[in-house]
């Protein structure tokens, strides 16, 4: 909820604490400015910026519910909750903030909350839709549509966790939240994340250079704690599961959506696939 983060949160404009108002019917900051909860229980902090596009739609929630609803990509929520509890164990923090930046439906954060008692859970996404089913994902995230390439509407050195799953990164506004112990952990896809779909569906591929361009951008905001671990596991996929995964992604922007479902058919009633991704640590740059 709103009122459990608020401590934590900032006016986008000018980055002042916020408070809740009229029994959290609305965030006021010290500055005079005024931002209304909508009735799911998710606030817009965009400021006079507004917000640069609309991020998923609506049926590409959905599609993200269902996929991830199957546990196919549990290995990686996993392995994200393992380090974000090691992260938080050294912060020493008695009620953690942790910060997932591009957060959906909240599949991710919730899991990672479950997982370690008295944390409180920051998530941000720019999806009007994905925010009215993150709100409530869980009783202990707060939910807010912001724009993390505009910055983030967080307070200087709060955030004990932050993790972003395949979503973008700002990383020198990472480093601006974090607190001196806190970490960044970031989930980047890898070459052949889910190649076996690419030629059959013609969806769009795995960049070449992720990885390498993060750490260029994070170099003089975030120190690398080690190297980074792969995570490479095989998922089996039914033509539901197809369907939910490519309808989630960036390609349903770019398929046509008769044509995607003639090419699932077409697909055996299971496909073995590869989910395959590189976790990166990072603390704040002394």
């Amino acid at each position: 909820m709103l009122s459990d983060i608020v401590d934590v949160l900032a006016d986008p404009i000018d980055l002042s604490p916020l408070r809740g108002a009229d029994d959290f019917a609305r965030l006021v900051s010290e500055t005079g400015h005024s931002y209304d909860v909508a009735r799911q229980g998710y606030v817009t902090l965009a400021g006079g910026r507004g917000l640069n596009h609309e991020g998923d739609s609506a049926d590409m929630v959905t599609a993200r519910e269902l996929f991830l609803s199957q546990g196919h990509f549990a290995p990686f929520v996993e392995t994200v909750t393992e380090r974000v509890a090691d992260a938080v164990e050294k912060s020493h923090a008695a009620e953690p903030v942790v910060l997932e930046v591009g957060a959906g439906t909240g599949y991710y954060l919730s899991h990672t909350l479950d997982s370690i008692a008295g944390s409180r859970g920051v998530g941000i996404d720019i999806s009007t839709p994905a925010a009215k089913l993150l709100s409530k994902a869980h009783p202990r995230i707060g939910a807010v549509v912001a724009d993390v390439w505009e910055g983030l509407p967080l307070r200087d050195g709060t955030v004990d966790a932050l993790t972003v799953v395949f979503a973008p990164r700002n990383p020198a506004e990472f480093a601006r939240v974090l607190s001196d112990n806190g970490e960044a952990i970031i989930l980047v896809a890898d070459t052949g994340h889910l190649d076996e779909l690419r030629a059959p569906l013609g969806i769009l591929g795995v960049e070449e250079g992720k990885l390498e361009r993060l750490l260029q951008t994070a170099a003089g905001h975030l120190e690398m704690i080690g190297e980074p671990e792969l995570i490479e596991f095989p998922i089996r996929l039914d033509r539901d599961s197809i369907a939910a995964q490519v309808g989630m992604s960036p390609s349903a922007r770019h398929l046509d959506p008769a044509q995607l479902r003639a090419n699932v058919a077409e697909l055996p009633d299971y496909l073995d696939v590869t989910g395959r991704a590189r976790l990166v640590r990072f603390t704040k740059a002394s």
